[in-house]
């Protein structure tokens, strides 16, 4: 090979291991998920045990965001929110979720039922609420037990997209369909405790989407336990996702709202922020 052919030869070499580089710094690359802006915050409250736990993972089919809000004696809370996260992630890895994303659901919260129950026996009392959402080329599906609290930011509203599992919307919706007298449900709607969760033998009711969410440019995905929507006004919060900040600074300014509160019983708190841009799509 003449010097001019080996020079010209070295110089596209060069020029595609550029190209390579330039493209694995920008994310690209078939099938490789770019994950969305994502933040995350607890603050303990005036609990001497942080009892919520939070976990975030991005794959290449798309991403999940998983919280529990643990409840229970000792160290039993923390056990059990702990457990249920770690079993939502584990399954997240090693199952295709995107292929049936109910069946991913319903085999996690099972699957993390039984291990809260295994992890604890006879040790301790230890239970969870969890809200789990999982997105994929501008789709949302959630599932949740308790009452952790699932919304979407849209336009400068925070609207909610679950119930909850507590006595008082089960006492509405039993009144609404004629299974419960007027008095009996306004007894009933008094009493804000869980009716279902996880870390119990008979559960077996998950609240999980009909159809997915169609995500917008712009929508924030928002998942906090009881201990930050019982105490910080909607408002608050409806003003600090509208600051344009990125995610990991919006969660931060929440949860430093919990900390300021004056409240004397501060429960533990916590929040998932993911804001969906349209990056997130397969390349």
């Amino acid at each position: 090979m003449v010097p001019q052919a080996q020079a010209i030869l070295a110089l596209l070499c060069v020029a595609v291991v550029i190209l390579l580089i330039v493209r694995a710094a920008m994310g690209g690359g078939p099938g490789r998920f770019r994950g969305p802006d994502v933040g995350s915050s607890m603050t303990i409250g005036a609990r001497e045990v942080q009892e919520d736990f939070v976990g975030t993972l991005a794959a290449q089919a798309g991403l999940l965001a998983v919280l529990a809000d643990g409840m229970g004696k000792a160290y039993g809370a923390r056990i059990a929110s702990r457990t249920a996260v770690e079993t939502f992630l584990d399954l997240f890895r090693d199952y295709n979720a995107f292929d049936n994303p109910q069946y991913y659901f319903r085999k996690s919260f099972h699957a993390a039922n039984r291990a809260i129950l295994r992890e604890l026996g006879d040790e301790g009392y230890g239970a969870a609420s969890v809200g789990a959402a999982m997105i994929q080329d501008n789709w949302m599906f959630y599932a949740v037990v308790g009452n952790v609290k699932l919304c979407v930011y849209r336009g400068g509203d925070l609207v909610p997209v679950s119930a909850g599992h507590t006595l008082d919307v089960l006492a509405e919706e039993s009144f609404r369909t004629g299974r419960l007298s007027r008095e009996d449900a306004l007894v009933m709607l008094e009493n804000h405790r869980l009716y279902n969760y996880l870390g119990q033998d008979g559960f077996q009711d998950v609240e999980i989407f009909d159809r997915p969410i169609k995500l917008q440019r712009g929508d924030i995905i928002v998942l906090m336990s009881d201990g930050l929507y019982e105490l910080i006004p909607w408002k608050e919060i409806e003003a600090v996702l509208a600051s344009g900040q990125d995610c990991q600074s919006m969660a931060y300014t929440i949860i430093e709202k919990v900390n300021q509160s004056g409240a004397e019983d501060k429960d533990n708190a916590s929040v998932i922020l993911v804001r969906w841009d349209g990056s997130g799509r397969r390349a």
